[in-house]
């Protein structure tokens, strides 16, 4: 018998018992699918954190924070022979980018603000950075462009999803509890935006709401006649940018707010002169240190292959260092235990699927005895016989695998869908929980034929050995 022959007789043996192929290669799909979606999380999740990291700054991206904690910004140790704690400041960043192999040390400080608008309000964390810092971060921006600096006036860049941080400040309700997008146009509107906010009393921004529709120089106001203290300033911003993207579109920057730091110093030292300004050291007695110190410092290397030699060197200056690399590094081995993990889940449902298999082909010999015991008495080999049920068997561990395959990327679809709508990645990851590459496609169509062909091992080598006299008496 020819090759032909054994797929025509192999798929006419298939053909003939519909319900059962059809309930064995439902098994395979359930199997498969289950793998392949398992797989897919693990992957997702992997897909996101390579995003996470391209969008920090790639790999040669160094951050580098105070030795005591993550913000670099600590209270200063009084007191003869004391030691000052490490901080990040202008010298640092100097002698950094001097350092070899650094091909950018850009200073970053973070400060929490309030942005008011009519009857809306948000709080939200304002990064201010270098232009060389806003550049290193490959922002896609929508509208606009980067904030200019030397104009004396703060321009923001908002991430995409910054609209949703704004609430009602009368009802306490935002975007996640209505529905509604604020009827704010980020670009367009002129917003204030107060620094001092452990000072605002949320009790009189009613007022403040009815002055900021009139004109937007009603930001900074007080009343000498109650003889009550001066309320905390407000400054008119504007946009210079939004980044480009939807309210389902999550990413690093999703929620940032960024602007000109050389512009947002100069603001805070006039409106905080004499007093601390927020995030920076202070002495035991309260009273501000000289100079500024920043949250942390971005470090870029100039080839991947440099970044731990640059690291260490940080690291002995008594810094605290974290690379991209290290962090990938650390995450990727925990994402090979969740993936195998997952992985062993769905491999169940293949072993299941694999039973049914085998005991789907131990029927079909029972059933076609006598046509085996024919078969070889017109001298048909016991390879062929083999092959046959071989075939058979591989036929639907493919069937199971083709299907299979089309249902996991159905469900991976919903799955991402559910979990995009839901705002459940809303922490600044991707929405793709779910992905399927090509070659998990092709790894799991040859393992669905091959568990077919393995499952079909055992019942094949049991129709060699049927002796044809005896089959052909069989009934």
């Amino acid at each position: 018998m020819n090759w032909n022959d054994l797929l025509r007789m192999s798929i006419n043996s298939l053909r003939r018992r519909k319900l059962r192929t059809f309930l064995t290669v439902l098994g395979v799909l359930i199997g498969t699918a289950s793998i392949v979606v398992m797989i897919s999380l693990g992957l997702g999740m992997q897909q996101s954190l390579y995003k996470e990291v391209e969008q920090s700054g790639g790999l040669t991206s160094i951050t580098v924070t105070g030795s005591d904690n993550s913000d670099g910004m600590t209270t200063e140790s009084m007191g003869s022979g004391q030691e000052t704690e490490k901080r990040i400041d202008d010298q640092l960043v100097e002698k950094i980018s001097k350092m070899d192999h650094v091909k950018l040390a850009a200073p970053i400080y973070e400060t929490s603000v309030i942005l008011l608008k009519g009857s809306y309000m948000a709080y939200v964390q304002l990064q201010g950075m270098t232009p060389e810092g806003l550049k290193s971060l490959n922002m896609d921006l929508g509208d606009g462009t980067l904030p200019k600096t030397g104009t004396g006036h703060l321009e923001l860049i908002f991430g995409n999803g910054v609209i949703t941080d704004f609430y009602e400040t009368g009802s306490g309700n935002g975007y996640y509890d209505t529905g509604k997008v604020p009827n704010i146009n980020l670009m367009k509107d002129s917003l204030f935006m107060i620094t001092d906010t452990e000072n605002y009393n949320s009790d009189s921004s009613a007022a403040f709401g009815d002055s900021a529709d009139r004109t937007a120089g009603a930001g900074s106001q007080s009343d000498p006649g109650t003889g009550q203290t001066k309320p905390v300033q407000k400054y008119v911003v504007r946009a210079s940018g939004v980044i480009n993207g939807g309210l389902d579109d999550y990413s690093n920057n999703y929620d940032s707010v960024f602007c000109d730091l050389e512009t947002l110093k100069q603001l805070l030292r006039k409106e905080y002169a004499g007093k601390v300004i927020p995030g920076q050291p202070k002495t035991k007695a309260g009273k501000a240190l000289k100079g500024f110190y920043y949250t942390s410092l971005k470090v870029k290397a100039d080839d991947i292959d440099h970044v731990n030699e640059v690291a260490d060197v940080i690291r002995n200056m008594g810094y605290n260092v974290e690379t991209n690399a290290e962090y990938l590094d650390s995450m990727k081995s925990q994402f090979a235990i969740v993936q195998a993990v997952l992985g062993g889940i769905g491999a169940v449902s293949l072993l299941v699927a694999a039973i049914g298999i085998a005991n789907t082909m131990m029927m079909s010999i029972y059933e076609r005895t006598k046509e085996i015991g024919v078969m070889k008495v017109l001298g048909c080999s016991l390879r062929n016989i083999r092959e046959m049920f071989l075939l058979e068997a591989a036929f639907i561990g493919l069937l199971g695998g083709i299907a299979g395959n089309i249902l996991s990327f159905v469900m991976s679809a919903a799955i991402n869908i559910i979990v995009g709508s839901s705002g459940a990645m809303s922490m600044g990851t991707d929405s793709t929980i779910s992905y399927i590459p090509w070659w998990l496609v092709l790894m799991s169509m040859v393992f669905a034929v091959l568990v077919g062909v393995l499952a079909g091992y055992f019942p094949a080598k049991r129709a060699m050995k049927l002796s044809p006299l005896a089959a052909i008496r069989n009934e």
